[in-house]
């Protein structure tokens, strides 16, 4: 096969999840033509990884725009097999518009189909595991990032100081996924006291929150809202260790090996859609059915017994392959 497409389209946590199947794929034709077709979020980073030859932008269509449909329909048109990752109605809808090509996903029809009756109750590392191992690749490790740890990261990032990552956000229409803000700034004056400078980072729309943390804990450092997602890896695989919610950073602190303690709501399943980390031990899931109710203290004792695992220094960490 001389031309692959690879979709994938989801939030960021979904699209770090994604890493090992990209780098299977890649190294399973390492000899073909490889497109991702991505959303807008992800181009950068897609481009910049040694998975893809190219990165083409997907935009949602509707059945009124004929114009954008025939273009959508020449975009997806000649391809040899498509690794459909996304596993969406939207997605599995290209299957048609694309010809009906070898396909490997859940669309109507598919050459390979995943038609593992587990899939919704797999974790989605296991589940694209099956996925990929149906349409003939068995081994799905975990990739080497040592591009991204090698990168630079955000010119105003402390580097004097061991830091922890605090990542106060999440989706904003899902509230109930987030540990009150007030609580974080409160962790961030402990953990400075403990000789850990924080930094906040997330997107813009956490701007609100960092603020708010900063005013409980002057000495924390803002970088929401300016830091690339190629900076955000680099600088978690520089950070001694990572606290959030279930939310996208967090995804890519951990695949950067990057200790993480994550804050589950009832909102989301851990068993389903946490970070797994790349060793044992490396995440800290902690999980409340309402996040109002998880202390401090209680925060504040995971992150302490990562930090006297972790090894000094503040240069980046590889993330190479797992033994």
């Amino acid at each position: 096969m001389k031309r692959i497409l690879v979709i994938k389209l989801g939030a960021l946590g979904d699209f770090v999840q994604a890493f090992p199947p990209f780098a299977a794929i890649r190294a399973h034709h390492s000899e073909a033509r490889i497109t991702l077709l991505t959303t807008r979020p992800f181009v950068g980073l897609a481009a910049a990884s040694p998975w893809f030859d190219a990165v083409a932008l997907d935009r949602r269509l509707h059945l009124w725009q004929l114009q954008r449909l025939a273009q959508m329909r020449r975009r997806l048109a000649g391809y040899d097999f498509v690794y459909d990752l996304q596993t969406s109605r939207r997605s599995s809808r290209y299957h048609d518009l694309a010809g009906r090509p070898r396909w490997s996903g859940i669309a109507r029809g598919a050459s390979h189909p995943d038609a593992d009756p587990n899939r919704d109750r797999l974790h989605t590392r296991a589940r694209q595991a099956g996925q990929l191992a149906q349409a003939g690749i068995a081994a799905v490790p975990d990739p080497d990032l040592g591009w991204l740890a090698a990168g630079s990261p955000a010119p105003t990032y402390p580097t004097a100081s061991p830091t922890v990552l605090l990542m106060p956000g999440s989706s904003p229409h899902r509230p109930a996924k987030r540990w009150p803000v007030a609580r974080f700034g409160a962790l961030a004056r402990l953990l400075l006291s403990r000789g850990l400078q924080p930094v906040i980072v997330g997107g813009a729309s956490d701007v609100p929150l960092a603020a708010e943390i900063v005013r409980i804990c002057p000495a924390a450092r803002d970088l929401t809202g300016r830091t690339t997602l190629l900076e955000l890896a680099a600088i978690a695989s520089r950070a001694s260790l990572a606290i959030g919610n279930d939310t996208g950073p967090m995804h890519l602190a951990a695949a950067m090996g990057c200790p993480a303690v994550v804050l589950f709501s009832r909102e989301s399943d851990p068993t389903l859609t946490a970070p797994l980390g790349r060793a044992a031990g490396q995440v800290t899931i902690l999980r409340a059915p309402d996040l109002s109710r998880l202390e401090i203290v209680d925060v504040a004792a995971a992150a302490t017994a990562l930090v006297a695992d972790e090894p000094p220094g503040t240069g980046p960490r590889v993330a190479s392959q797992a033994g």
